[in-house]
């Protein structure tokens, strides 16, 4: 997702679930695939930690994304602090867990 109006759909129309450090806004978009957006909390850093945040949560989320129900557009908020691999993997797998968006065969 890259317009900002769709982004702000997804905010306000969204179900939002959270785990410690993300909270994932979720809404059925009826499209045959998924869209994502990546957001920061207002201080989270500088432009490097964004982008690495940013970098890290895109892998995470290509790995996942075909264990997930297709048809939705989410926007993961992000906050500063513990940004790995590691934990963001584990963040993402609680968030998608939450927001029921994994199939069945993945759960």
């Amino acid at each position: 997702m890259k317009k900002g109006k769709d982004i702000q759909r997804v905010f306000r129309q969204g179900r939002a679930v959270s785990c410690p450090g993300a909270k994932l806004f979720v809404i059925r978009s009826g499209l045959p695939g998924n869209r994502i957006a990546f957001t920061f909390a207002r201080k989270f850093g500088n432009a490097a930690e964004r982008n690495r945040a940013r970098r890290l949560s895109r892998e995470v989320y290509r790995l996942a994304r075909n264990s997930l129900e297709p048809g939705f557009d989410l926007v993961l908020l992000l906050y500063p602090g513990g940004d790995s691999f590691a934990k963001r993997t584990e963040q993402l797998g609680i968030l998608f867990r939450k927001a029921a968006l994994l199939r069945e065969e993945s759960r």
